[in-house]
Formats: C-alpha cells, sequence, structure tokens
C-alpha cells in the first residue's frame, strides 16, 4: 500500500527542488514513487499542477504507434498514426492516475500566494536514508498517511539544519 506526503513550502520553487531530490534517490532505489506532483501557487492565486508523467504525450506516442500498426493493417499507415496519436492524446488528457487533481488543487488553493506544496505518493523507500537526505530542506507537514511516528521524524528532518562539513584543524592552518 502507497503512503501519501503533503508538504507545504512559503518558496514556489522549493517543492520542485525537493522533488527532484526524491527522483535522484529513486534512481539510487532509496524510494519508491508512484507519483509526485508539485502544485504552485502564483502570486495571482492561480494553481498549476506540475504532474510527474505527462499523460497526454504518453497518450499520444502509444495511439501513434498502435494506429500506424493499425493502418499497416488496412494499407493506410499515416492515417491510422494521425488517428491514434489523437485518441491516445484524449485519452491520456482524461486519464488521471496517482494523486486526485481536485484534491490537489483544492489543498494548494487554502496556502499563501507565492508557495508551492508537494504531494507524493511513496509505494516503499529505505526511511533513514531518505530523510538524511531531504534533512533542512524546509517546509511543513500538512497531510500524511503514515504513522505519528513517522510523521514525526518527517518533520524534524525537514525543520533540521543541514550538517555542514566538519571543520578540521588541517583546512584551518
Amino acid at each position: 500500500m502507497s503512503n501519501l506526503v503533503v508538504i507545504a513550502y512559503d518558496d514556489p520553487f522549493k517543492a520542485e527542488e525537493v522533488r527532484t531530490m526524491l527522483r535522484k534517490l529513486q534512481q539510487e532505489y532509496l524510494i519508491d514513487l508512484e507519483d509526485a506532483v508539485v502544485a504552485v501557487k502564483d502570486d495571482k492565486g492561480k494553481v498549476k499542477l506540475n504532474q510527474m508523467y505527462n499523460l497526454t504525450t504518453m497518450g499520444a506516442v502509444s495511439g501513434g504507434f498502435w494506429g500506424t500498426l493499425i493502418g499497416l493493417i488496412f494499407l493506410n499507415p499515416l492515417l491510422g498514426l494521425a488517428v491514434g496519436a489523437g485518441a491516445g492524446a484524449v485519452s491520456g488528457a482524461l486519464a488521471d492516475v496517482g494523486i486526485n487533481d481536485d484534491f490537489m488543487k483544492d489543498l494548494a488553493n487554502q496556502f499563501t500566494n507565492s508557495s508551492s506544496v508537494l504531494f507524493v505518493l511513496v509505494r516503499k523507500a529505505t526511511p533513514d536514508k531518505v530523510l538524511a537526505e531531504i534533512q533542512g530542506t524546509g517546509g511543513k507537514v500538512i497531510k500524511t498517511s503514515l504513522t505519528h511516528e513517522e510523521e514525526s521524524k518527517l518533520q524534524a528532518a525537514l525543520a533540521a539544519a543541514k550538517p555542514e562539513a566538519a571543520a578540521t584543524p588541517e583546512a584551518a592552518g
């Protein structure tokens, strides 16, 4: 079962920065993200969702492939490509996977202008290594399906200062 974590930031760019860190950790197999979306509320109060996956593009590519294949069977691959890509793009645009878009927009609307919110759906993670990486990034945990203990650890890591490299006597002199 996946866990939902929602973290709010006062900075419009911070949520994207943290999502980039999480995607890097995913490449290192320390976290398995099902979905990670950044909602940015601009200075005029408009909320924009930055999805992790562009479903419209993925649908168009997939539809184009299948349309071309079917078009080859009926001896008209170009028509098949056009119809398949169009149908795929429409179905991709209408699909909603992962975290519900309306939920994210409603929650992000509650925050101040020029802020951002990170919505993460985590399948599994190595908590100690992930917390060490995101330590000191700030933010406030707004909503989560974690246990109270796990949520407290996450909030403590976000609020903690990032450890600086220790100065050695050789470096000083």
